[in-house]
């Protein structure tokens, strides 16, 4: 292959396949061997499927061979969270608890992006069941940031953002149940989009917190990201909270501009950043006030709760979700003197020490008489948060945030302070609990020159305004001066 399709946008690369310019198999070769050189560093992926990967590219170029229509994703790469369950291979959210389990049955997402013609390369890292900001807690070890191996790179979905960010795929998906795609997206330097709630089928995705969780795309523009949006949104007769709504087309409108839109900055979420990142949000609010938007600072008053709600409704959904990890009836068994020693022991070796202080956590709030202390009341917090959002949006189109408070740490800064490390998602908490979708796009450097995001929040279903400012916003962005490790 003449032409090396490596760091190229995805909407290119299916456009060069289906024109025959150059096959999935070709496509798909170079991308595995590019991760087979380079991963080993960066540890992006727990599992890099290359047999699986060419037969899917083979699928494709045969498809086009017959003039049929091989999709949008034509022969484009993806890397898959692992807690996206993928038929007859192991999914393991990070976790011993899941060791050697091989799912019957692929996740809706995934059907999707392969009946779009993506290929997947493989399963991404992420803190064990997608608990974590750092993508430490993995069973695997951490990933690392592609533009300073000695820095986290965000997490839970810290091996899909690292995998785009360092080219080894185009495209990746992840979930956010409290910003695990915004946040690895901000610290890594790349696009990520949490939808909203509904709006994509939960359907094989493994459950943290069920009324939060949201599976989005990682990409590295935002028209990329749109592109993968529209393919695997929609309604899903499987997932019982799939809205009815079709899969908006977002890439329609994504160039008109922001002329007239109403844009808020939120008050509450500035505060407490670090300089140079609130400097990122006021030079990008400037940014679109020079392209014809109203630009007004804005109170949300009760997003400052939204990190006391999170941390009691999240862990109270885990420790009912992850009940059924048990040692019977699948993964990892350690067998005791009877059945009640053998959970205590297959869960104590299966479950790392977060996941552990999860479940404790939430326990102890659905516990007998704590119940409405706990629980009850962060519901209606949650409900607070939700009206505060709606009475900013009776005024604005969209709001604007920092997507994190800083840019990435170092590996281990935060490790053995839980409460420091839960102040990484304090910006992206309150979108979660409101239902809302949300995205993070690169704007500038910060500490150390590494990536700054900013954030673009809208209303349920504001998909197309959201991805008109994000993309005009990046127009204008300040290009990443920083070479990634490899470079």
């Amino acid at each position: 292959m003449t032409l090396s399709t490596i760091g190229m946008a995805a909407s290119e690369i299916a456009g060069l396949v289906r024109s025959k310019q150059v096959s999935a198999v070709e496509v798909v070769q170079e991308h595995l061997a590019f991760a087979a050189s380079h991963d080993s560093e960066l540890h992006s992926f727990i599992d890099i499927t290359d047999e699986a990967a060419l037969s899917a590219a083979r699928v494709v170029d045969e498809k086009i061979a017959r003039g049929e229509d091989p999709g949008s994703l034509a022969g484009v790469p993806i890397a898959l969270k692992d807690n996206l369950v993928t038929r007859g291979q192991a999914t393991t959210c990070a976790s011993q608890i899941l060791k050697g389990w091989k799912p019957p049955y692929d996740a809706t997402v995934v059907e999707k992006v392969r009946e779009a013609g993506a290929v997947a390369l493989g399963k991404t890292n992420l803190d064990e069941f997608a608990m974590g900001s750092s993508t430490e807690n993995s069973s695997f070890g951490p990933t690392r940031n592609p533009y300073d191996l000695q820095r986290v790179p965000g997490g839970s979905s810290g091996g899909s953002a690292a995998a785009v960010a360092a080219k080894l795929s185009p495209l990746a998906l992840g979930s956010d149940t409290g910003g695990s795609i915004r946040q690895p997206a901000a610290l890594c330097g790349i696009v990520g989009v949490k939808p909203t709630y509904g709006l994509v089928s939960r359907y094989g995705l493994i459950a943290f917190a069920s009324s939060l969780d949201q599976i989005g795309p990682f990409a590295r523009s935002v028209k990329d990201s749109a592109l993968l949006l529209q393919v695997i949104a929609g309604h899903d007769p499987k997932d019982s909270t799939s809205l009815e709504s079709p899969a908006p087309d977002l890439l329609a409108g994504i160039e008109r501009g922001v002329e007239g839109l109403r844009i808020g900055v939120i008050e509450e979420l500035i505060d407490g950043v670090a300089p140079k990142v609130g400097e990122a949000l006021l030079e990008a609010a400037n940014s679109l006030g020079a392209q014809g938007a109203k630009i007004e600072h804005v109170s949300v008053p009760a997003v400052k709760y939204g990190l006391s709600a999170y941390y009691l409704i999240a862990p109270a959904e885990a420790s009912s979700n992850l009940a059924r990890y048990d040692g019977v009836r699948y993964g990892l068994r350690v067998e005791g003197q009877d059945m009640n020693e053998t959970y205590v022991k297959s869960r104590t070796k299966g479950f790392g020490a977060e996941v552990k202080r999860r479940i404790m956590l939430g326990t102890f709030a659905l516990s007998s008489g704590y119940y409405d202390a706990y629980y009850g009341k962060a519901q209606r917090v949650r409900t607070m948060i939700i009206n505060s959002f709606q009475s900013a949006y009776n005024h604005f189109d969209v709001l604007l945030s920092p997507t994190t408070p800083t840019t990435a740490f170092e590996l281990g800064a935060k490790v053995s302070d839980p409460l420091s490390m839960y102040l990484s998602d304090i910006c992206t908490i309150p979108t979660n609990l409101a239902g809302h979708p949300a995205m993070s796009l690169p704007y500038g450097q910060g500490e150390n020159d590494m990536p700054i995001g900013v954030q673009v929040l809208a209303p349920a279903l504001g998909e197309v305004n959201m991805f008109r400012v994000a993309r005009a916003l990046e127009l204008g962005a300040p290009v990443i001066s920083r070479k990634l490790f490899w470079e």
